[in-house]
């Protein structure tokens, strides 16, 4: 393929047939040839190709081939300028007219279709600049509606949950209230619990249900039954306070509202001139999450569920007012109940400890004088350590004597006086043995006594140091309603 032309106006001429033909002017009209042309077979000049100018070592004659066989001797005939008269003309005049004709039709055809094709393409980018323009404005016109029923639910929300920050700080409130109610009960439940923990250390007879006990117990008791309704009543003021979670839906709600609002208002004052505008391919296959009904009843139910839930709130604050006044009645008439007991308990611990003390003296004295005779014994035992040795090192060096003098003579007898000295030091060992259970269970009697004192000792250091001092005070009424 060749490209002629300007650069302009070039098109793609079709391969070449010939090296000789002359160029095509504008002027083809003066080389009109009026003779009518020559009958041709229109494939006669397809075959020659270059192959037509290639020579041949034997040209045969055209008298002695037949007349079919005569365009390829042609073919096979070198070309020199010198033949050149001799060769037949590959194309008439009447050939190149028709070519320029021809060329002249296509090109006149194909200015016309570009031309239609211009005239088609400019109509259509008209239209669809004006459809274009159009929706640009329609969208344009949905977003300023679309702002307009953001900024009324948004208006609706704000207001809604104004209202409901008001109801959450009262019940918060009395949820405060309730919860420094509760824990002021830790104080008078800790104590009946320490008194009763303390009391747990009490040994042997020592360890009674006594009046105290009851009555501690009974205290506690009490003291869970108000806090168990309190907890109650925080759990639901706790729950009630998901009105916190439809608190924050709204302000969630207004939010979400708010960014939208905010994305709307730049969507709407884009242009096409604007900054920031850009393509974002597959944008438009992007599935909403909700539809305008589904979306305005989101915020509808909303503001219906924060409205029940303040209704239900104010409800539950009345209810928590009149379990703080009867709770704290209930646990200031068992407190005295229980001072009472301890008073009594105390006397009563006090003149049985005075009883043990004497007998504790007399126990320590019988221990001094076991332990006296225990130490005697234990002196006789190592005095009999060293004639065991020295009787044991005779036998045992005697066992060395060779061959026939290994003799069962009479110092042989060394056998009996090591049986007749381990005998002594059983008997002395068991003499031992029992001095030992006898100190140990004279030392056993001393420590249950001892142990017994301590508890004595303990309780009353429970009952009047620990209890009575812990009990001295209790919370009064307004803390124990939740003021402080």
């Amino acid at each position: 393929m060749e490209l002629i032309g300007s650069t302009l106006t070039a098109t793609y001429a079709r391969p070449k047939t010939s090296h000789f033909l002359p160029a095509i002017s504008t002027m083809a009209s003066s080389y009109r040839n009026t003779q009518p042309a020559l009958a041709m077979n229109p494939s006669a000049n397809l075959w020659r190709t270059n192959s037509y100018f290639k020579s041949s070592s034997t040209v045969p004659t055209p008298s002695s081939l037949p007349r079919e066989n005569l365009d390829l001797v042609r073919a096979k005939t070198m070309f020199y300028p010198s033949n050149r008269t001799a060769l037949t003309t590959r194309y008439t005049p009447d050939d190149w007219y028709k070519s320029n004709q021809n060329n002249y039709r296509e090109s006149e055809s194909s200015r016309k279709s570009a031309e239609r094709l211009r005239r088609d393409t400019m109509r259509l980018m008209q239209d669809r600049e004006q459809m274009t323009r159009r929706t640009q404005e329609s969208t344009s016109k949905n977003i300023g509606e679309r702002l307009n029923d953001i900024v009324f639910w948004r208006s609706e929300l704000t207001h809604e949950t104004d209202n409901m920050v008001t109801e959450i700080a009262a019940l918060t409130e009395v949820k405060r209230r309730l919860e420094r109610a509760l824990a002021e009960t830790e104080g008078p439940l800790q104590v009946s619990q320490e008194c009763l923990y303390h009391r747990e250390k009490r040994m042997s007879i020592d360890l009674v249900h006594d009046d105290v006990e009851k009555d501690l117990i009974k205290e506690v008791e009490v003291i869970k039954s108000c806090q168990e309704r309190m907890r109650r009543y925080l759990d639901r003021a706790i729950a009630q306070l998901s009105n916190r979670a439809a608190q924050h839906e709204l302000e969630r709600d207004m939010s979400d509202k708010v960014t939208a609002q905010r994305i709307d208002d730049r969507c709407h004052h884009l242009r096409n001139t604007s900054d920031g505008i850009g393509y974002y391919r597959g944008i438009e296959r992007l599935d909403p999450l909700s539809l305008p009904d589904s979306w305005s009843k989101f915020t509808d139910d909303n503001i219906l569920h924060s409205q029940s839930e303040r209704t239900s709130s104010h409800k539950l604050r009345d209810e928590i007012e009149i379990l703080l006044n009867t709770t704290s009645n209930e646990m200031w008439n068992q407190f005295n109940n229980v001072n009472v007991a301890f008073t009594n308990r105390v006397s009563e611990t006090a003149d049985a400890k005075n009883s043990l003390q004497t007998h504790l003296a007399k126990t320590l004295q019988e221990i001094f004088q076991t332990e006296m005779l225990i130490e005697s014994l234990k002196k006789a035992l190592r005095d009999k350590e060293c004639p065991l040795k020295v009787a044991q090192t005779r036998l045992e060096e005697r066992t060395r004597r060779p061959n026939i003098e290994l003799c069962r003579d009479n110092p042989h007898h060394l056998v009996s006086e090591v049986r007749e000295i381990e005998d002594t030091i059983h008997k002395l060992q068991e003499r031992l043995m029992e001095a030992e259970n006898t100190l140990q269970n004279l030392v056993k009697t001393k420590v249950t006594l001892e142990h017994d004192l301590s508890i004595k000792a303990n309780s009353l250091f429970l009952d009047q140091e620990k209890c009575m001092s812990m009990r001295k005070c209790f919370p009064s009424m307004p803390r124990l309603v939740g003021y402080t």
